[in-house]
């Protein structure tokens, strides 16, 4: 299946249910430098020898860094990348980030793709045009917001998915159902990861859901005005806990959108238990103890944030979402309350 969608900064094509072979009919792999990771290169390296160049980064969140893109840099000049080159990250979150990045600076901008490999960056993280770096303890700090010409998505990249990074998919996928989508929670909350896995239908259909999801809010909200603020659900106290943490994306969003359940049951039908259930579904964690202090000081320089108040995104039930400014002392409260579940 292939179609288009426009947004302000450009138009991407998507390509789903392909063949990663089939990016010779997209561009000029002659003239193509992929961007991918170590993990990714291992497992699939042969796929990559008709390009041009390919740059291997260490897998994993620290790489999400001005050290790294120095390093990229450098080996792109080496490369003799020009402003015709293409760039093409494969893998997961990290790499389509930094590729995206690295493409919309290098000579003020050079065009890429993705074809991600990862169910958290099929889902969620390849879509919708932002690109980031992490900045010390600061959370995609350094970004911009620029479309990739396309997305090819290849579900053989899903055969070798460690099960932890499954969970971490499903993170931002139950995050949708919270969101938009009732029907879509429900069914998630019926099935359970080995369900999906077992299931290439069933999980393509709920990967498109999500990226559909996720488009439509993007194309009416592409610079995060206003709209776009509500996927932020599960991410404002969620990348705190990462950061600080080092956990898994997936596994701090989960955590995440249990302190916004816990905090918008103050104004809505009980919601945290319901979460909680589905989440233990997809192997994510429910519960953890954390140092309120140290979240709240990590909150203070969120995007979000605004002075006195962060924008939460919160619930008024399953599918309605809704963005509020709390005060530090409402958040604290309901760290409070996360902590002691």
């Amino acid at each position: 299946m292939q179609y288009s969608v426009s947004f302000p900064t450009g138009t991407v094509q998507y390509h789903f249910n392909s063949s990663f072979a089939a990016v010779n009919e997209l561009i000029d792999i002659k003239q193509c430098i992929i961007i991918t990771d170590s993990n990714v290169y291992e497992q699939y390296h042969t796929l990559f020898q008709p390009f041009k160049a390919v740059i291997t980064i260490p897998a994993g969140e620290q790489s999400k860094d001005l050290t790294t893109i120095t390093s990229i840099t450098d080996q792109l000049i080496a490369h003799k990348a020009h402003r015709k080159t293409f760039l093409l990250g494969v893998g997961g979150g990290v790499v389509t980030d930094i590729t995206g990045f690295i493409a919309s600076i290098y000579m003020r901008g050079v065009p890429f793709g993705f074809a991600p490999t990862s169910l958290l960056a099929m889902v969620d993280a390849s879509v919708g045009g932002k690109n980031g770096i992490n900045y010390h303890t600061h959370k995609n700090l350094l970004g911009c917001i620029n479309q990739p010409q396309f997305l090819l998505y290849d579900a053989r990249f899903l055969d070798t998915l460690p099960q932890e990074e499954w969970s971490n998919g499903f993170a931002e996928i139950i995050k949708y159902g919270c969101l938009f989508d009732q029907p879509l929670f429900e069914e998630l909350a019926t099935n359970n990861l080995s369900y999906y896995q077992q299931d290439k239908t069933a999980l393509s259909y709920i990967i498109n859901k999500c990226v559909d999801w996720k488009n439509k809010i993007v194309q009416a909200d592409e610079q995060e005005k206003g709209t776009r603020k509500l996927l932020n659900f599960g991410h404002t106290a969620g990348h705190a806990i990462e950061s600080i943490y080092q956990l898994p994306h997936g596994q701090a969003v989960a955590l995440g959108m249990l302190v916004a359940s816990i905090i918008s049951e103050k104004n809505a039908a009980p919601l945290n238990e319901t979460i909680s259930r589905t989440l233990t579904n997809y192997l994510l964690p429910t519960s953890r103890t954390i140092d309120i202090d140290k979240v709240l000081a990590a909150l203070t320089m969120d995007k979000k944030s605004n002075g006195d108040t962060i924008d939460f995104v919160l619930l008024h039930s399953i599918g309605k979402a809704y963005i509020q400014p709390l005060s530090l002392t409402e958040i604290k409260e309901g760290l409070s309350a996360f902590s002691s579940y």
